[in-house]
């Protein structure tokens, strides 16, 4: 499994609202592309872009922006991140 968990921290909610952009803990070895074929199988959605960063503790994050079509916060919702 790529996605190990949704990050639910008030930048993350505030990403999903602004920007239409998930965030996720992923497997330290996962690729971009990895990442954005995952999201796309699990939640049937078209990804624009993926940004990845390794934390200071070594753990990977993705920021996955979704296309127009597609909403944040219902896939947010699905993942119980957000009421």
């Amino acid at each position: 499994m790529i996605l190990v968990a949704p990050i639910k921290t008030e930048k993350a909610i505030g990403k999903i609202e602004y920007e239409n952009t998930l965030t996720f803990l992923v497997d330290l070895a996962a690729t971009k592309k990895d990442v954005k074929t995952e999201v796309e199988k699990l939640f049937g959605v078209k990804v624009l872009s993926v940004k990845t960063f390794v934390n200071p503790q070594g753990k990977k994050h993705a920021l996955v922006r979704l296309g127009k079509e597609a909403k944040a916060d219902d896939i947010a919702t699905k993942l119980k991140m957000i009421a």
